[in-house]
């Protein structure tokens, strides 16, 4: 089968013709339909992760390993099935929960692999999804989509669930609140599309690129905001029509923490997702009196990704801007998302 792969860091992704695995025991085969393309595969080509003050966590170091084939986006059909797996999956149109734990730790067994020590998650230390085919290493990790759109389904994995878990963070609040969201890609987007699930509060996006403002309007934000206003935090705090009880940083960079600081009133939570890179001076006496809160927020749970399928199925969740390329452009995309010339999220069909 054809898979592409990372056969060096910072290179190109290779095609490569590889052994198509077999499954055995609990394991499944999915024949790849759809694979969304994330800014954090871009990292893992890249090879590192930057922790700010020159400091970098590499890939090798965070577990992924050469050759791996990116991809933890996945929609596909069951080609085959182990000799465990009880249940008639064969020929079924199935998301893939891609964030895989150990299986025997107590997170894992409470179905909370995102917590687990040793995990091997799809497209980032085991391979993925730009690929024909995609070993999964239990049944279940699959969702049944039935007749689901698969690229639309896809995105569920990362972009969706990663929206609706940082959402589901958030503390309660009354529509006169507002819940800041920085950055309006893919993620972004998809916070909005979820956001009615979960929250009264008004919704604001900023970000710096006027298109990706627009689609953020079009898809229901309440106020938009471009980050290149000076003195942003105070602009931005004004323009904003209630004060910022929630933060939901999709970008993960040393400025946009900083405006997350600098818009937080008394009790704000502030919930860093993305994985831009640098580090964060925080004053610790200020953390007391002002009653924040900062945390971390790795996508979610197999049970919220469950619930995103059923809202999808519901007609509950908006859809969000997709471009669907061919795998073999699996390069070209990549550059596109790098280089802020993608609009929602790409998803790659193979060839």
């Amino acid at each position: 089968m054809k898979s592409y792969q990372i056969v060096d860091w910072g290179q190109p992704l290779e095609a490569r013709q590889v052994d198509m695995p077999v499954p055995r025991g609990n394991e499944v085969l999915v024949k790849v339909g759809a694979a969304g393309l994330c800014h954090s595969d871009i990292h893992l080509r890249d090879g590192y992760f930057d922790l700010g003050g020159g400091k970098r966590l590499t890939a090798a170091q965070y577990g992924a390993k050469m050759p791996m084939t990116l991809g933890h986006e996945i929609a596909g059909t069951v080609f085959q099935v182990g000799e465990g797996v009880k249940q008639a999956w064969t020929g079924a149109n199935v998301l893939v929960y891609p964030w895989i734990g150990c299986g025997k730790c107590d997170a894992c067994q409470d179905l909370r692999d995102t917590d687990c020590e040793a995990q091997r998650s799809l497209g980032a230390k085991a391979d993925g999804g730009f690929s024909e085919y995609v070993l999964v290493p239990d049944a279940r990790y699959l969702i049944d989509i039935g007749q689901l759109d698969m690229h639309a389904s896809a995105t569920l994995a990362c972009s969706g669930l990663t929206a609706f878990g940082a959402l589901k963070k958030m503390p309660p609040m009354k529509p006169t609140d507002r819940i800041l969201l920085i950055g309006a890609g893919g993620l972004g987007l998809s916070a909005l599309a979820a956001a009615r699930l979960v929250t009264k509060a008004g919704l604001v996006v900023a970000d710096i690129d006027p298109i990706k403002l627009e689609a953020a309007k079009q898809q229901g934000a309440d106020v938009i905001f471009d980050n290149r206003t000076p003195d942003t935090a105070a602009a931005l705090k004004a323009a904003a029509g209630g004060p910022i009880r929630g933060v939901i940083d999709f970008v993960g960079s040393g400025t946009t923490a900083s405006l997350a600081m600098g818009v937080a009133v008394k009790g704000t939570v502030i919930v860093v997702v993305g994985l831009m890179g640098g580090s964060l001076e925080i004053a610790l006496p200020l953390l007391s009196p002002r009653n924040l809160t900062i945390r971390g927020s790795h996508v979610g749970t197999f049970d919220e990704l469950k619930e995103l399928v059923e809202f999808s199925r519901n007609g509950q969740l908006p859809g969000i801007p997709l471009t669907r390329r061919p795998m073999s452009e699996v390069n070209e995309a990549l550059s596109d998302l790098e280089n802020g010339k993608s609009v929602g999220r790409i998803v790659l069909t193979p060839n």
